[in-house]
Parts: structure tokens; sequence; C-alpha cells
């Protein structure tokens, strides 16, 4: 299939960003609610209500699911996914009041931009109500507005990147076909490699003028440190998110295979992957509960293989998409 968000029916998707402070956040919205799961890497995550997502718990779908920029700060964005999905009736229903359910996480863009300007509850309102299932704008949109790759040397050496997506199919039960598509929002520690070739695509450059890139995995292989390494500068501010949603219908335990399966993309695309400077986490989304009419079967595995498809590709255009900002190059000028 081309690049691309889907569409998922079920599910829209809506960006709002800050283009002078290079920041903003991206909002997955599901009304009639989806299953979702997750599968957490790397060793600095910043997340709001990821307990909802695990079998167990009473609420068994959630409503949205927001990606924000602006560290900590920016999970006030779910908020306003939440007074969104509440003026028009949509969330868990708790007997005095519908609650809607939003989980969600966030990436360090504050390097980057204005850091005194983050993602709050107005931005996420704002991507609420611009959500849509048409087609996902990429590059330096919604989570993706200050998002960056390649910072062993520094924000000096390192490249734009942003939101990218890309969506596969692979058979399903009956003769029918399952989409499965993918969204990135790539800000990286390490560097991103084309994964049908790999060769390096973007990441930490030789000097602050230069194009020329190091290899941040050889480089870290040879003994060379992160800048600010074991200091208050270390690289803590890196972040991975990707969501993965299909028309398929699984449930919780399922979509916890298929996550961790789909991270198998990162690992292909991301270079290193899930170091302990990243807070790397992959969703998965159901929306064949919500279908009322001829939910469509698959299996886990048949949909794992194309989530971790859709994720390496969908990595490599977070990069190939993203225009120079904040005085960092980026592949689309």
């Amino acid at each position: 299939m081309p690049p691309g968000f889907g569409p998922i029916a079920g599910l829209a998707v809506g960006h709002s960003q800050d283009e002078r402070a290079l920041t903003g956040c991206t909002v997955f919205l599901a009304e009639a609610g989806v299953a979702a799961a997750c599968d957490v890497h790397g060793g600095a995550t910043g997340t709001r209500e990821l307990q909802v997502l695990q079998p167990g718990h009473l609420a068994g779908k959630i409503h949205a699911l927001v990606f924000a920029g602006g560290s900590a700060f920016g999970l006030d964005a779910a908020s306003g996914v939440m007074r969104w999905l509440s003026g028009r009736g949509i969330g868990f229903d708790a007997g005095v009041a519908r609650v809607p359910i939003v989980p969600a996480a966030i990436l360090f863009d504050l390097a980057i931009g204005d850091a005194a300007r983050r993602p709050d509850a107005d931005m996420g309102y704002q991507a609420a109500a611009a959500a849509g299932s048409g087609p996902v704008a990429e590059g330096n949109v919604g989570a993706g507005a200050g998002a960056t790759v390649g910072k062993l040397c520094g924000m000096a050496q390192a490249m734009k990147a942003g939101i990218g997506c890309w969506t596969e199919e692979c058979a399903g039960t009956g003769g029918a076909r399952v989409r499965v598509a993918a969204l990135a929002a790539v800000n990286a520690f390490g560097d991103v490699r084309d994964p049908m070739t790999g060769r390096l695509l973007a990441g930490a450059r030789a000097s602050p003028g230069s194009r020329d890139l190091l290899d941040t995995a050889a480089a870290l292989r040879r003994g060379q440190a992160p800048a600010g390494f074991g200091q208050p500068a270390t690289p803590a501010g890196n972040t991975v998110l990707v969501a993965v949603a299909t028309d398929a219908e699984f449930d919780r335990l399922a979509l916890e295979r298929i996550a961790a399966m789909a991270s198998a993309g990162m690992a292909r695309s991301l270079s290193p992957a899930f170091t302990r400077f990243d807070g790397d986490i992959v969703f998965a989304l159901s929306c064949g509960l919500t279908a009322v009419a001829g939910a469509r079967g698959a299996t886990v595995e048949a949909v794992g293989a194309a989530a971790s498809e859709a994720v390496a590709h969908a990595i490599v255009r977070g990069v190939t998409q993203a225009r120079s900002a904040g005085g960092l190059p980026g592949l689309a000028g």
C-alpha cells in the first residue's frame, strides 16, 4: 500500500502544534471505544493512565490516545481531549457521569524551539476537534513538531524528524484483507536506517555544519560517550512513540503480543534502539470491536508481522518527511 495512515474505520486522527515553539500533540479518537494494549521499551518513558490497558482493568476500552511533546508537561494535553469527549457524552459509564478513558505518552522536545511553551489542555482539545478519517499529515506536525534524531554529540549535531505513517495489509479470515496502519513520532537518541538497505538516512552529524553522518551505533561500540554523559546534560530526552491500528478484532491479550511484534519494526529502523535515554512505546489498537457489521478476523501472527513492517517504514517516513526547523536540517528541505 502507499504511505499513509489507514484509514481505519472507527478511528480518527488529529494534530495540533505551536510552530514557533516547535511542539505539539497528536490524538487518536475512537468515540465508540477500542481495545488497546502497549509494549514499553527504553528507560525514559513519560505516560498517563497506562494501567487502563492491562487485561484485567475494569475499563475494557479507551476513547482516545494522546501523543504529546513538552516532556511531562505535555501530559496535560490529555485533559483537553477528555473535555472534548465529555462534551459529547463519550466515555466509560460510571453511573453519575461518562468518564473518557484517555491514555497518553510524551516525548522530550524542550531542547528545540521555546521550552517555556508546551502542549496543554487547549492544544489537546484543538487536536481532538481537528481529528478526522482523511489523510494524516506527516513531518513537522502534532507530536512531531519538535522531534529530532541523532543526539550522540548533542543537539547542535542532531537532525530534524517528525511524524511518519505507513499502512500494510495482510490476509484475514474468509479471504478478507485486514488493514494495519502505523503512525510514529520519531524523536530518537540514535539514528534512522532504511530497513530495506541498511543505509543511514538521518542521525548524528560529524559537525554542526555537516550532513555527513557519524553512525551512532558504531561510535558507541568504539567507546564514544554521549554528550553530557554522567552530567546534568545527560541525553535523557528521547522517545519514539508508535501507534499501530488494525480493523481486525482482538482482545487486549492478543494486542499485547501484536504490540510486542510491532516493536521489531523499531529495532529494524532505529540504530541503536531502546537505549536508557529513550522512552519508546508501541501501542496497538483494535478497531474491529467497534464495527457494527462484519468485524474482520485475522491471526495475531499475521497482523503482528504486518505491524512490524508498517512501523519500520513509518519511522523512515518520520525523517524523510521532516523539514528543517530550529536550526537543524531535515531531509524534506
